[in-house]
């Protein structure tokens, strides 16, 4: 197993957008793994997260059982502390050759804030996500002007570092949803059928999360 995709976030909860999205770019690069990667602490939202990390992994688990290419990594909750994207990329390109991160075009027009972040050109792809009929169709506008430089056009969608890693920019499906959105709901004691796999929706209510 060597082509993996890293997909990182909160996942506060999982819903049915990032399993679609998961679902899009593992076709699209035809990844052989998906790696859910829930953070302890988001480094550019430190304690955003609003339930317990088990009880996130747990969803994780739970939303993606029957599905082989999908796994549920507990990798930065057990490291504890602020999630860095590089301590984890490098963690995993020690056991895989070819990695690609999954990130929105938005945390991507971003990635100069993220710790070491020139040095995750070295280690992973990139698989940059955009819903359809966003206004970047081309990243170099996007790229920190530092690394601009270092990065050449390969196609209308495909770009490549000097290091030889490579960055996709992918049209993904459009699904209003939103797991801030899906908080609220519940808060309010509205359904979020749907939303989320059945899984998830009797999990968060047998466990009352996202009540208070």
């Amino acid at each position: 197993m060597n082509k993996v995709g890293l997909f990182g976030g909160s996942f506060d909860p999982i819903h049915l957008g990032h399993l679609r999205i998961a679902e899009e770019v593992r076709g699209h690069l035809g990844l052989e793994t998906v790696f859910f990667v829930p953070t302890a602490v988001q480094p550019l939202k430190r304690g955003a997260a609003t339930i317990p990390a088990d009880e996130r992994l747990r969803m994780i688990r739970m939303s993606i059982r029957g599905n082989p290419y999908f796994r549920a990594s507990d990798m930065e909750i057990k490291r504890g502390g602020i999630s860095y994207s590089i301590d984890t990329v490098r963690a995993y390109a020690r056991r895989f050759d070819d990695l690609y991160f999954l990130v929105g075009v938005d945390a991507f027009s971003e990635i100069d804030l993220w710790k070491d972040w020139t040095e995750l050109f070295r280690y992973t792809n990139f698989a940059v996500m955009v819903r359809p009929n966003h206004r970047t169709a081309d990243l170099m506008k996007i790229l920190p002007k530092g690394v601009q430089p270092e990065v050449k056009r390969i196609d209308s969608s495909t770009y490549e570092h000097v290091w030889g890693k490579r960055l996709h920019l992918f049209e993904i499906t459009q699904l209003d949803i939103s797991s801030t959105n899906i908080r609220s709901l519940v808060r309010q004691g509205r359904s979020i059928r749907y939303l989320v796999p059945d899984s998830v929706e009797r999990f968060i209510k047998e466990k009352g999360l996202y009540k208070g």
